[in-house]
């Protein structure tokens, strides 16, 4: 991907608010409020409540954490934000019994939405803000080897990796290297030096931590500042995040949840209970100041941010970036890595975390302690979710099921209203299923034509919804052709294998199909999904069947609506 210098020229569309036309006005800031403030569906925000509940039960044999804060909420009003479980459980850890030593009740501490989290690689997200920053005011070039900015760098083979590949994790460095076990900064800045890209930059995605430090470095040589002070005077001072900092003082400790009970063998470092201190052992050994951890925050801080980044790059007439670079934050430079999709600084796309809030230009990152957030522009929606998963030992912790589940629900709870009528059937979101909605045989001997609307946001291509016809009874099922317009569409589009997959930009497009010449003419929509991940689903309104002027079918009618089989779908009014 190729991308012009920085600075001036026409503002993007990145990040604004569905219909929010550039100059139209001040953007949202954010305000608590009801979910139907939301635009969003309040049932649907409580599941995201009850998920987290549901881990702080055994998952399989322990709890996933011990508390958690979600946040959740769309345009300027947050319509979700509650904690669940406890900020300080844990005292100690006996790894002879695997068995977890609690504080006294009366010790431990509950989570609330104020509580501060370790972000761990959340941290990330803000160094490659600062960075963003740096290349909009023309201090560094996107596509400059890092060396022309920290010469040292250059070493161990590493001339020429860019400031691009350091912010998408393309630039062949090793994942991770324990810079802890060396004996001060200054050996680990050699260690770092000496590192040998595993492959040459740009030809591989593996994400590293090594990147983030090294834009750490040349911001600091740029600048002439150390990076919490750049964090403090760029980002979390002009947007008021109080509450986000690296190193927080003694007296933010009651509200710090707790991390990890380091010791090894399953640490790298033996330094008991970890609260109020970074959790990350290279972030530690560095003063507890470093690119790729090291933050800490809270629910509410981040959801500024958020909607910060969704006003592109504006809150309260406080501007952080020019709209053009937000559109860097939202725009796939890893196009060679399918599967890997990736803006500056934030991953895009990825349903292992942001379940159905996945598209191509949703944004987000998460953390090894159990943190993670989701922007969505498409729907401008965006997710916090924070708990430590780590606490007491990070061997408790297990994949990222509750931040995928959390945003299935979340994506669950922005509507899609039907196009055209009351209703529309549903296809749902369940994995490795298959559901099918017939409708009625129907005499389509004089020709007949099949129209509607369709809608439809599937994981990549392993999630399909097809199009089949029968004229033997459902003996045998062929794929029906038809075409597809999308709003304000100019023309139409075939889909001749009769199946439709992937990001349609949620909207709903009109359909149009032709009918075999038969006594005896089903028609069935079929959605299968596979055993991983789903999008938001499928959806069919406003079917019709006409032939020569007469209706056959319409999902109008409630006698004709009582005939169609309907095997994994619903019909949702939403």
């Amino acid at each position: 991907m190729v991308v012009a210098p920085l600075g001036g020229g026409t503002a993007s569309a990145a990040g604004r608010p569905p219909g929010d036309a550039a100059g139209a006005g001040p953007r949202p800031v954010l305000r608590r409020g009801s979910a139907a403030r939301a635009g969003l569906l309040g049932e649907r925000l409580a599941e995201i409540t009850a998920v987290a509940e549901k881990y702080l039960g055994p998952s399989p044999a322990h709890p996933y954490w011990a508390g958690a804060v979600v946040l959740a909420g769309r345009g300027g009003t947050v319509a979700l934000e509650t904690a669940v479980g406890r900020a300080v459980r844990y005292s100690d850890y006996d790894a002879a019994t695997g068995r977890a030593v609690e504080f006294p009740p009366e010790e431990q501490i509950d989570a609330t939405p104020d509580t501060v989290y370790d972000l761990a690689s959340l941290s990330k997200l803000f160094t490659s803000l600062l960075v963003v920053q740096q290349l909009e005011r023309g201090r560094i070039e996107l596509e400059a080897p890092a060396a022309r900015y920290v010469p040292e760098f250059a070493g161990g083979g590493k001339q020429d990796v860019t400031i691009r590949h350091l912010l998408t994790h393309t630039s062949g460095m090793p994942a991770w290297i324990a810079l802890y076990r060396q004996p001060d900064r200054e050996a680990m800045l050699r260690a770092l030096w000496a590192v040998e890209p595993t492959d040459p930059p740009g030809t591989v995605y593996r994400y590293s931590d090594l990147s983030l430090i090294t834009l750490q470095l040349v911001l600091e040589r740029v600048t002439g500042k150390p990076l919490d002070a750049l964090l403090a005077e760029e980002l979390t001072g002009p947007l008021e995040l109080t509450r986000t900092r690296y190193n927080p003082p003694a007296d933010w400790r009651p509200r710090i949840a707790a991390t990890e009970v380091s010791r090894p063998p399953w640490a790298g470092l033996d330094r008991g209970l970890v609260w109020g201190e970074v959790h990350d052992e290279n972030a530690y050994a560095m003063g507890g100041v470093a690119g790729h951890a090291g933050v800490f925050s809270c629910a509410w801080d981040l959801a500024v941010l958020a909607r910060t980044l969704l006003n592109g790059g504006e809150y309260g007439g406080v501007r952080i970036l020019s709209e053009r670079s937000v559109e860097l934050l939202f725009s796939d430079f890893n196009t060679d890595f399918p599967g890997d999709s990736h803006g500056l600084g934030f991953e895009l796309n990825q349903h292992w975390y942001m379940g159905a809030m996945a598209t191509p230009r949703t944004a987000g990152h998460t953390g090894f302690t159990g943190t993670c957030i989701v922007l969505d522009p498409t729907t401008d929606s965006f997710l916090v979710l924070l708990g430590n998963s780590v606490h007491p030992v990070r061997t408790w912790r297990s994949g990222s099921a509750p931040r995928q589940a959390a945003g299935e629900r979340m994506a669950r709870a922005v509507a899609v209203r039907p196009a055209h009528g009351a209703a529309a059937w549903f296809g749902g979101m369940t994995t490795a299923a298959t559901a099918v909605l017939t409708l009625p045989a129907l005499d389509t001997s004089a020709g007949a034509r099949l129209t509607g609307d369709l809608w439809w946001d599937t994981e990549a291509t392993y999630d399909v919804l097809c199009a089949e016809v029968s004229t033997d009874g459902g003996a045998t099922w062929l794929p029906l052709p038809f075409t597809t317009r999308a709003p304000r569409g100019k023309q139409d589009v075939a889909r001749a294998d009769g199946r439709v997959s992937g990001f349609n930009g949620r909207v709903w497009h009109r359909f149009a199909a032709q009918l075999p010449v038969s006594a005896a003419t089903s028609v069935r929509w079929r959605y299968t999904t596979d055993a991983r991940y789903v999008g938001r689903g499928v959806y069919v309104g406003a079917q019709k069947v006409a032939s020569r002027g007469a209706l056959l079918y319409a999902d109008a009618r409630p006698a004709d609506l009582a005939r169609v089989t309907a095997d994994g779908w619903t019909r949702e009014r939403d």
